[in-house]
């Protein structure tokens, strides 16, 4: 039988792009209200907030991230290579903004640790090239105070022309105009990816791309605080293979180890990590999570002050903290210019962690985001915060979980958690001046314990899938071995080159028919299929074109033993001598047999079919080559008098074949060409002469 397509309805699409355009340009009050509550969430959900049911949550989540994020903000900016109180802004800012702009309920926006290092990365490269000396270790100045008495600390003055900057700068106030360029960038390019619908960009980053780089990139992070954790001074390493490099100094210089340091950061590992195993294990009988990191922070700061561990024993602290707020300043154009091609892909490693676990708590949590004003909200939470001298936000993971974990039922808490950060930059940051930055180099490394952990999973990811592990081997070394930027970009294209691969040599098969039934499945991969006499039904389990054609050919050449080029040769061949033989007169074929005695003889090969049903069940879509392939396989076998028919195309494959003129002119010939199942082709192949 023969389906009846519905025929479609032509439309105009100058007339649709026009009325969209019409559409999208005309403004009225209503339009202008929808416009402004899309763009700011809160003004839909905060009027509708319940108070008695959510307020709990949300202020005790909201105090527990605060409580976490303070220690982690602080230990981060040793990752992006600024001093403490930028890590401090940024953690305020993006909580704020993303309040105001977000749809998640319950992601966590803020500091994080592979953006830090990204951002770090940026920043220690341009110090270096301005001329100014990576090793961080000088002796701090007492004393903390205000930030207007303050703002110069720790930094020695340079009457500078860099990057059109002509001022007096120092190495503090260089690094942070190019993390703040560097982030403003990043932002206008999220906000560009929202308004031109860019999203998409992320599918491109599979999960095994993802987890890879998350490692690798956990793996610099972590060879980059041992030089802490152990107390020797050794220059931050930059560039391709920083990491073998950077251990390569360490063991050159660990004589130089600082006892004070390296017990003190064996005391802290062994607390932090015996903490989180703890709360792993009992985390359904605790209410919210254990403030390790704040407890270890405030007994290190006090041991350190009191046994003053910097004058006696040397141990590098993390100096004075100014409190307050630096007024505002406008990124510097040049320094834009200099960073425009590194924001890139810190702009997209920031969006897809954004929007990756905004997805997964809408999932777990049944409500819906919208992926468009999360890329604005990330966007706008690296404009805006970079005007107040903050670097490069996104959403982390574990602080995400916490925040699940202790309540929260809105971004009420991303207030709280603010407020908690505002009170340390107020009135509480000169505390931290005696902290060594060995216990901030165990907090960051205990808290990539999630990343690391992924090596235990390679022997069960490679059971599952052998490709999706190459895919995530290569990116993790990549992102290690040579930088993070390069990784990611190695395994997006790795990974898109696996699947054309993948495309290119697919499964092909012979199929026999399951005993008793109209169902067909591989020969080599089942028992007791029986074969069909004088048919041959062949699956390629693929799109087909341009790119495999040539395998596709092989492989039915070479399952049907049967190259119909080689067989017309060779038939013309023959008949070519035959010709030859019987112009001289001689009444022997070429065989030496007499030309009655066995008409078979002029075939010099033995065919056992007579039909060859191709299974386009999994042939997603044709393009040129591929159609072109499909007549010619049709003229080729017909000229052997073995028909081509095929069975199971998907309707965007048969309007191609049509186009593609496989059916002739008229279409007249194809519901002898085309059916809809296996086994009606192969029905029609016995009922054919």
């Amino acid at each position: 039988f023969l389906m009846e397509r519905k025929t479609r309805v032509k439309i105009n699409r100058k007339e649709v792009m026009l009325a969209k355009l019409r559409k999208s340009c005309s403004c009225t009050p209503k339009k202008l209200k929808n416009f402004v509550m899309d763009f700011l969430p809160v003004l839909r959900w905060l009027p509708k907030y319940h108070c008695k049911e959510y307020i709990w949550g949300d202020v005790m989540s909201g105090l527990v991230i605060g409580i976490i994020l303070v220690p982690q903000a602080i230990a981060y900016s040793l990752l992006a290579g600024l001093k403490p109180i930028y890590s401090l802004y940024t953690s305020f800012f993006a909580n704020i903004i993303y309040f105001l702009m977000g749809t998640s309920r319950h992601v966590s926006v803020g500091i994080f640790s592979l953006i830090s290092l990204m951002v770090g990365q940026v920043v220690d490269r341009e110090l270096l090239l301005a001329g100014f000396d990576l090793n961080d270790d000088a002796p701090p100045v007492p004393g903390g105070g205000s930030l207007k008495n303050d703002s110069q600390t720790n930094t020695t003055a340079f009457n500078l022309t860099i990057a059109g900057m002509n001022a007096e700068c120092g190495k503090e106030c260089y690094a942070i105009g190019i993390a703040t360029a560097l982030t403003f960038v990043a932002g206008v390019y999220q906000v560009l990816m929202g308004i031109f619908r860019l999203g998409f960009v992320s599918m491109y980053l599979s999960e095994s791309v993802l987890d890879g780089f998350a490692t690798g990139a956990s793996l610099t992070i972590l060879t980059a605080q041992v030089k802490y954790l152990i107390g020797i001074k050794i220059p931050r390493s930059q560039g391709h293979g920083m990491l073998v490099i950077t251990w390569i100094n360490i063991f050159r210089n660990i004589s130089q180890a600082n006892l004070c340091d390296v017990i003190t950061s064996a005391i802290c590992i062994v607390v932090l990590v015996t903490a989180k195993e703890l709360g792993d294990r009992y985390k359904h009988k605790l209410k919210f999570p254990l403030p390790t990191e704040l407890v270890v922070i405030v007994v290190a700061t006090l041991v350190s002050h009191y046994g003053k561990l910097n004058e006696v024993y040397e141990s590098s602290v993390s100096g004075a903290i100014p409190t307050g707020f630096i007024p505002p300043k406008v990124p510097h154009f040049n320094l834009m210019l200099r960073v425009a091609v590194d924001a890139l892909p810190l702009a997209i490693v920031s969006f897809v962690f954004t929007v990756s676990l905004s997805e997964m708590c809408a999932k777990k949590y049944a409500y819906t985001i919208r992926a468009n004003q999360e890329m604005f909200a990330v966007g706008f939470c690296n404009i805006i915060p970079s005007f107040f001298h903050s670097f490069a936000t996104s959403a982390a993971l574990a602080k995400t979980l916490v925040k699940t974990s202790t309540g929260c039922q809105t971004q009420v808490s991303g207030v709280i958690s603010a407020m908690v950060v505002l009170l340390v930059l107020l009135f509480l940051a000169p505390l931290f001046y005696s902290l060594q930055k060995c216990v901030l180099a165990c907090i960051i490394i205990v808290s990539l314990r999630g990343a690391l952990r992924k090596f235990r999973d390679v022997p069960a990811r490679y059971h599952v899938n052998k490709v999706d592990t190459l895919v995530w081997v290569v990116t993790m070394s990549a992102s290690a071995l040579i930088s993070t930027e390069i990784g990611l970009l190695v395994g997006i294209v790795f990974s898109m080159l696996c699947i054309i691969v993948r495309t290119q040599r697919p499964r092909t098969a012979l199929l026999g028919q399951i005993q008793n039934t109209s169902f067909y499945e591989d020969d080599l991969e089942y028992e007791n299929l029986s074969s069909v006499p004088k048919v041959k039904i062949f699956r390629f389990e693929a799109p087909l074109y341009y790119a495999n054609r040539n395998y596709f050919l092989k492989s039915l050449y070479r399952l049907t033993n049967l190259d119909p080029n080689l067989e017309a040769a060779r038939r013309k061949k023959y008949e070519k001598k035959e010709k030859q033989h019987m112009k001289k007169g001689d009444h022997t074929t070429a065989n030496g047999l007499g030309i009655g005695e066995n008409t078979l003889q002029l075939v010099p090969k033995q065919i056992d079919f007579q039909a060859l049903v191709v299974d386009c069940s999994s042939i997603s879509f044709l393009d040129t080559t591929g159609v072109n392939t499909l007549k010619e396989i049709l003229k080729d076998y017909k000229d052997l008098n073995i028909s081509v028919l095929l069975a199971c195309c998907n309707p965007s494959v048969i309007d191609s074949l049509k186009r593609g003129g496989y059916f002739g002119k008229d279409f007249g010939s194809m519901q002898e060409m085309l059916f809809y199942s296996i086994h009606k082709a192969v029905q029609f192949a016995k009922d054919q002469k």
